[in-house]
């Protein structure tokens, strides 16, 4: 004859299993306090510089690139050639935050955006801060980085 366990008891092992779950390693949030929205452009702007400068291939950034751009990048094979030859600006540790806009209603129903990223980092025994402008369209539903523009005032 099968026992059943008291509601208290299941309580307990809901929340136990509950806690237990979510003790594995979260991913850490991009943007200035790590909280962008991952449906935004600053999100994929920033998700496409991040994958160039700290990851070992170009593929993060292929992911997050339109047709147009996929093509220029894999021209250049490797993250170095892209930080040297489309980004135009060389890091060894770099931090990469979306400056602050005035932006008014919502992209969710835009087509095109343009994001300012804010680049502060080191290359060898210099500190380097830079701004760059990336042009991002729609594609599929999902923001993709179309153009990087330096900083015409910098």
């Amino acid at each position: 004859m099968a026992r059943l366990l008291p509601p208290t008891y299941i309580f307990v092992i809901t929340v136990f299993s509950m806690l237990l779950a979510s003790c594995g390693k979260q991913e850490e949030g991009l943007g200035r306090y790590g909280m962008l929205d991952d449906n935004t452009p600053d999100y994929a702007a920033v998700s496409f510089m991040e994958s160039i400068y700290h990851d070992d291939n170009i593929d993060g950034a292929l992911a997050l690139s339109s047709q147009s751009m996929t093509r220029i990048l894999t021209r250049y094979h490797s993250n170095r050639n892209v930080q040297r030859h489309i980004v135009n600006l060389r890091y060894d540790e770099v931090t990469i935050t979306p400056q602050g806009s005035n932006r008014v209603g919502r992209n969710q129903y835009a087509e095109e955006a343009t994001v300012t990223l804010f680049f502060s980092g080191t290359y060898g025994d210099d500190k380097i801060e830079d701004l760059r402008t990336v042009k991002l369209i729609r594609e599929d539903g999902h923001w993709k980085v179309d153009r990087i523009d330096p900083d015409h005032f910098m």
